[in-house]
Formats: structure tokens, C-alpha cells, sequence
């Protein structure tokens, strides 16, 4: 009879999500595989600034250092749906054959990108069936406006980080045939509009397995009192991996809460 695999229960605070997805895009095979012998092109994003500062720390040189609070464009705050302002964000990480490419812009590195290559943007939504949908406060779309023709076209690894807690009970697809900049009356900070987007989706949940888990699923999501926006995951696996899993849990925990710099809203 096969024994019952070990459980531990996992509790996350959005950043600290943020950490573990990035720890898991980190070990992607295709990530990994184009650090060695391709490009990675990481847009900005809450969450990619933890994408970023796990690859980065992969490579040798020790100036390559980003500020998270800056590495962000689309940022959703207690204002509403607002901007980093242009002169407060870093510039997208690009990475050829695991050198930093500082001069180099995004669009000409978009432009560059093939099948062996690594495309990494996050999500502001997540449905229920798996698509992730990405805001768009540009009026020509942004990022990923630009990028979404050349990543699709040429079948770019498009990888899209995104926490739990951005699931909507609605779909993506749907909802995205219904709003836009243009079409809103009013709005709570910028009005936006909304595009699905297809790639391989990493949420905690894919993470959590790519760092060692068996299995894993969620059980509850929200909190009070710092714990606001936290998912409770139970994973599952052989008694050595969950131990293993546990450790890097722990140094997690207490992971800063996300902030970013000037914004704008209106």
C-alpha cells in the first residue's frame, strides 16, 4: 500500500508570494536554459521585480542590482488604478547569454526574440479556467501591446507570473470584450482596458511544485492585521522534499510588503 504523502500548510502574504513565484520562474527549464544560450526580456511589474532580482542574483556580477520600488509601470494602490511615473521607473531587465544588456531598449530586444527565447510580463487578473488578462492604461497598449504580435508570431516562451489573489470570478475573455480606456464614464484613478494574454502561467501554485512539491492547492485567501490578500496553499510530498520546501518557506516569511515610488492616477 503506498503511503499518504507528507502535507504542510503554507500561508502568504502578497509579497512573500511574490518571492515564492519568483523562486519557481526562476528554476523554469526554459529560463534556465536561456541564462546559458539566449535572451530574457523581464517587463516591469510588481511581481517581476522579484523575477528579476531572483535571475539577477544567478548571474556573476554583483552590480546587478535593481530598486523594486521603481521596477514597476501599472500599479493598482489605495488611489486606484494608477502609473509609476516615467521618471521614477527602472528600466526593463535584458539579459543575453547571462549578461545584463544596459543600453540596450526593450523594443529592440522585443524585436530580437525567437523560439529559444524567454519573454516574462505579469498579470494584474487570473480566471478561473487558467487565462490571465493584463491592464492597459497606454492608449496603444503599453509593453505588451508592442511585444504580444512578436512573442505570439514567433513562439517566444512567454511566461506570465501572477499571484492567486488576483483571481477573478469572471472570464477574462468576457470581461476584456466589455471595457476599454474609452468606454468608461467615470473612474476610481485611470481607466483602462483590458487584454487577455496566453503563455505559462506561474502562479504560487506552479511555484511551489517547481520548488519541490508533489502537489499543491489552495485553501483559503484573505487576512487582517498585515495579512491582507494572503493565500493559504496545502502542498504535498515525500517527508524529505517537504522539510526541504519548509526551509525556503521560513526565509521567506517576513519578506517586505510592496511599495513603489511616485504615481499617478488621473
Amino acid at each position: 500500500m503506498a503511503k499518504e504523502k507528507e502535507k504542510i500548510l503554507i500561508a502568504l502574504t502578497p509579497s512573500e508570494s511574490k518571492r515564492v513565484i519568483a523562486k519557481g520562474v526562476k528554476n523554469l527549464e526554459e529560463v534556465q536554459r536561456a541564462l546559458k544560450h539566449g535572451t530574457i526580456v523581464i517587463g516591469l511589474g510588481t511581481t517581476n521585480a522579484y523575477v528579476a532580482e531572483e535571475i539577477l542574483d544567478a548571474l556573476p556580477e554583483e552590480k546587478n542590482r535593481i530598486d523594486k520600488q521603481r521596477y514597476a509601470a501599472g500599479v493598482i494602490t489605495d488611489k486606484g488604478t494608477c502609473v509609476v511615473t516615467k521618471e521614477e521607473r527602472e528600466k526593463d531587465i535584458i539579459i543575453k547569454n547571462g549578461v545584463v544588456s544596459s543600453e540596450e531598449s526593450i523594443e529592440n530586444a522585443i524585436e530580437e526574440l525567437s523560439a529559444e527565447d524567454v519573454f516574462i510580463k505579469g498579470a494584474n487578473a487570473l480566471d478561473a479556467y487558467g487565462n490571465a488578462g493584463i491592464l492597459l492604461a497606454h492608449t496603444a497598449g503599453g509593453t505588451i501591446g508592442s511585444a504580444i504580435g512578436t512573442v505570439m508570431a514567433r513562439g517566444v516562451n512567454f511566461i506570465i507570473p501572477v499571484g492567486i489573489e488576483k483571481m477573478i470570478p469572471y472570464s477574462i475573455t468576457e470581461a476584456a470584450k466589455r471595457v476599454g480606456k474609452e468606454r468608461f464614464y467615470k473612474s476610481v484613478g485611470m481607466p483602462v482596458g483590458l487584454i487577455p494574454v496566453y503563455g505559462t502561467v506561474i502562479t504560487e501554485i506552479e511555484a511551489l511544485r517547481l520548488l519541490g512539491a508533489e502537489d499543491a492547492f489552495s485553501i483559503s485567501a484573505g487576512g487582517v492585521a498585515g495579512g491582507e490578500g494572503s493565500v493559504v496553499i496545502c502542498a504535498e510530498g515525500s517527508a524529505e522534499s517537504m522539510e526541504d520546501l519548509m526551509r525556503v518557506i521560513t526565509q521567506i516569511k517576513g519578506e517586505a510588503q510592496v511599495n513603489v515610488m511616485s504615481v499617478k492616477c488621473e
